[in-house]
């Protein structure tokens, strides 16, 4: 799947509020990037690589894709260097009921 394809089914699941209060970067290795701002309502989700967010997460989009489709578990991705998390760990922590 592209990157325009998880960014519109990203929007879908986030709907107008995402609960979060915050946003939320994945920013790929492969060059690209999703940002949830869940500050604002309704919540957008773009693919604005130069906008800051209080959570930065790192990973390849093969497995964000992996994680979306429930197929990659995130803390054993966290755990094995698949992902890396830079800034607010909490805001990371509520991102799976957010895609659940």
């Amino acid at each position: 799947m592209s990157l325009e394809n998880y960014t519109e089914t990203v929007r879908a699941k986030v709907g107008e509020d995402s609960g979060l209060n915050a946003t939320i970067k994945f920013a790929f290795t492969e060059g690209g990037a999703l940002l949830i701002d869940g500050k604002n309502k309704p919540n957008r989700v773009s693919n604005d690589e130069t906008a800051a967010a209080d959570c930065t997460v790192k990973l390849k989009l093969e497995d964000f894709g992996k994680l979306m489709e429930r197929k990659l578990d995130p803390m054993t991705a966290f755990m094995t260097g698949k992902l890396k998390i830079e800034g607010d760990m909490g805001v990371a922590m509520k991102l799976g009921k957010l895609f659940g």
